[in-house]
């Protein structure tokens, strides 16, 4: 059965490997990116945000299946954490609405594994209080002091998090919406080429997250499996990080789950 597909990020990397793959199963997608796609918006902003609901909402009628959260980026600035955790949020719970009125709803964002490295705790928790201007304070000062590595780490675990709070709630799975995130590893995407086309960076990178399982991954890799989080198949799993990382959660924590 046809479904009505949501994904933002949808221009490169995963988003756009997941938009072909379900429009491939016969889906209507609407694809949302910064600079192309069916909607344009920007969402460090909140009228980037209040976009993206405000048209999504007139391209489908008010009604969607499923949604895809995948726009990130991984710059050391405050826009980061803007992106990856407010934006992410803002996108899922706008969209919320939608998926309300939908045919067997579904909500997946895209993590990280980096979620499991050092973290900045003040970008954390105001990110989880939902305090913007505190999490760009928080990111501004990282910087400074030389830690601007912390921005990205804490946007992803801090987003992640917020699926574990969020999933459980009547708003979610009390309304018959799966919520849950996928935790890459290392993927080719244009986000990440030039790190790993500096000899001394890749290194830096395959130690941070060593992938014994076929090393760094394609986007293609990762799309089946937010394909499978967000179709009516997946009835149980919900509240999870699901890593698709080659094997590196398991190398960096060792047995143990959380």
């Amino acid at each position: 059965m046809s479904r009505t597909c949501l994904v933002t990020g949808a221009a490169s990397g995963i988003g756009a490997a997941t938009v072909a793959l379900l429009r491939r199963q016969g889906h209507t997608v609407i694809g949302a990116d910064l600079a192309d796609g069916d909607i344009r918006a920007d969402l460090s902003t909140a009228d980037g945000r209040a976009e993206l609901v405000a048209r999504a909402r007139e391209l489908t009628g008010g009604r969607l299946d499923a949604v895809v959260s995948c726009a990130g980026i991984a710059h050391f600035d405050p826009r980061t954490v803007q992106v990856n955790h407010f934006g992410a949020v803002a996108t899922l719970d706008g969209l919320r609405p939608l998926l309300a009125a939908g045919a067997d709803p579904r909500a997946v964002v895209v993590g990280s594994v980096d979620s499991v490295h050092p973290t900045d705790p003040a970008i954390v928790d105001a990110a989880l209080a939902g305090d913007e201007a505190a999490a760009v304070a928080a990111s501004r000062a990282a910087v400074g002091r030389g830690e601007g590595h912390l921005v990205y780490s804490s946007s992803k675990a801090a987003v992640s998090r917020w699926v574990r709070r969020a999933a459980p709630t009547d708003a979610w799975a009390g309304a018959g919406v799966p919520l849950n995130a996928v935790a890459p590893g290392v993927v080719v995407t244009p986000l990440t080429r030039p790190l790993l086309d500096d000899p001394e960076m890749r290194g830096l990178v395959e130690r941070s997250v060593p992938m014994p399982l076929h090393g760094h991954a394609r986007p293609e890799q990762v799309a089946p499996l937010i394909a499978w989080l967000a179709s009516p198949e997946n009835t149980l799993v919900t509240g999870q990080v699901v890593f698709a990382d080659g094997g590196a959660d398991a190398v960096l924590r060792g047995d143990s789950t959380w």
